[in-house]
């Protein structure tokens, strides 16, 4: 007799708590980790997470706690979706009770200060697993509407395409279809720097720029994500797909997006920390636009809409000024 997949799920944010669902509706016996002991309570006693989606019943065969060691316990999936500048950290405490064939899942999208090392590699550096047990989930995947179970697509990217394979039939629902890449590289690439187009364009929608302005921030922001890629060893056909075009379209036009919200309320000319103050879940674009900016330059990238989001959000330049800058940069060929 097979025994079901078991998934632990770090993190019962929004996109934790969704990606559960999903991977228990597919057949997964979860557990959810999270620190806060109401949120477990609150998911075991009720079926539901009041705290992050309310209203969602959650499947009979998900269940949380706050113990890490009860979560890992014959865990098939180690999934982790926590904000990626605490990842290391984090996984420093969890690595020691990780079973021998556990495969390691990163839902985050972010690119590490410091280090500008992308999430698989500060799995790959903290755990000493082989890359080829170290998967990506990425592509437009906005949990509440996940949660909700409305169609969506995603890709499951691993070095070795079979845990790739694995992974897929273990999130393979009728409302959740994952395709399978091998290239981790411009996968996660592209789920980290739409966060931060995803602020440019938040930004431009908050000045009332217009739909010109937010096609030609989509556009472009591709391109310098593709540059980057390129750089970097990636596929460039990965930013044409899910984890690139699919996802970066979903977050610069869904108000549900965190990064677009947030550069939004910038636009509309609320501070730095104002807009903090508002926001509730982390937008992983506000520090990440620093740590791709430092990719960008170690790798001779250009890459100017990013440096103009580092310019408002963390160099304190107004939007309109900053705009009136990148609007006068000397012309050039669309494709170079």
């Amino acid at each position: 007799m097979t025994h079901p997949t078991k998934a632990a799920v770090f993190g019962t944010g929004s996109w934790g708590t969704a990606f559960g669902m999903v991977l228990a509706d597919a057949g997964c016996q979860v557990t959810l980790w999270g620190r806060r002991a109401e949120v477990a309570e609150a998911v075991n006693t009720t079926r539901t997470n009041p705290y992050y989606l309310p209203g969602i019943e959650l499947p009979a065969s998900l269940r949380a706690t706050t113990d890490a060691v009860e979560a890992l316990d014959g865990a098939d999936f180690a999934v982790l979706v926590v904000p990626s500048q605490t990842l290391r950290a984090n996984l420093a405490d969890w690595t020691p009770h990780l079973g021998s064939e556990t495969v390691l899942v990163s839902m985050m999208k972010g690119v590490e200060l410091g280090t500008a090392k992308r999430m698989s590699e500060v799995i790959e550096d903290v755990t000493k697993v082989s890359a080829d047990r170290i998967a990506v989930v990425t592509g437009p995947n906005l949990a509440k509407e996940v949660a909700e179970r409305r169609p969506t697509t995603a890709v499951v990217a691993c070095r070795d395409e079979s845990v790739a394979r694995r992974l897929q039939a273990a999130c393979h629902t009728s409302y959740f279809r994952p395709y399978t890449n091998t290239d981790v590289v411009g996968c996660e690439l592209g789920g980290a720097v739409k966060n931060v187009i995803g602020l440019a364009v938040g930004i431009a929608d908050g000045m009332g720029l217009g739909d010109n302005a937010k096609g030609s921030l989509i556009t472009r922001g591709l391109a310098e994500t593709t540059r980057l890629g390129l750089a970097m060893g990636a596929d460039p056909l990965t930013f044409s797909g899910l984890a690139g075009l699919g996802d970066l379209v979903a977050t610069c036009s869904s108000p549900l997006s965190r990064n677009h919200t947030f550069g939004t309320n910038l636009g509309r000319g609320m501070t730095l920390q104002e807009t903090i103050a508002v926001t509730k879940q982390t937008a992983e674009g506000v520090k990440s636009c620093e740590s791709v900016l430092d990719l960008a330059h170690r790798y001779d990238v250009d890459m100017p809409i990013t440096e103009t989001v580092v310019d408002i959000v963390h160099g304190g330049k107004q939007p309109v000024v900053a705009l009136r800058e990148l609007m006068a940069r000397s012309a050039k060929p669309e494709r170079r």
